[in-house]
């Protein structure tokens, strides 16, 4: 299951209200790919649901994950972060055993090697 926090829901909905984009036909992908220097990346995106995906709604808003991105993000809360140093979304992953220090990559329990997902 992956969940969103009040503020990540508000930011996500502004995005695609902007965009003029339907709620019940866009959510948020999120997923992973091989990289960084631990050895996975996540990947946001606005996307539209593919037949393969986990669907999982949350604040009214949906939150895509392809079948093999799930093993890495399950149990993961979506937020969004204004700070200082930046803004954007921030992915508060369970999973994660390692993370480098700019906090961009990270890596699971039983994943030593990086392969793209």
């Amino acid at each position: 299951m992956i969940t969103i926090t009040d503020k990540g829901a508000e930011k996500v909905r502004e995005y695609l209200t902007s965009q003029g984009t339907d709620f019940a036909a866009a959510g948020l992908r999120v997923g992973v790919r091989g990289g960084g220097c631990s050895g996975f990346q996540y990947q946001l995106a606005f996307d539209e649901p593919r037949e393969s995906d986990r669907i999982f709604e949350d604040h009214g808003l949906k939150l895509l994950v392809d079948p093999e991105a799930l093993e890495y993000v399950d149990g993961s809360q979506i937020d969004y972060i204004d700070a200082l140093t930046g803004a954007g979304f921030k992915v508060e992953n369970p999973n994660v055993v390692a993370a480098c220090g700019c906090g961009s990559s990270f890596r699971v329990a039983g994943q030593e090697s990086c392969s793209p997902v």
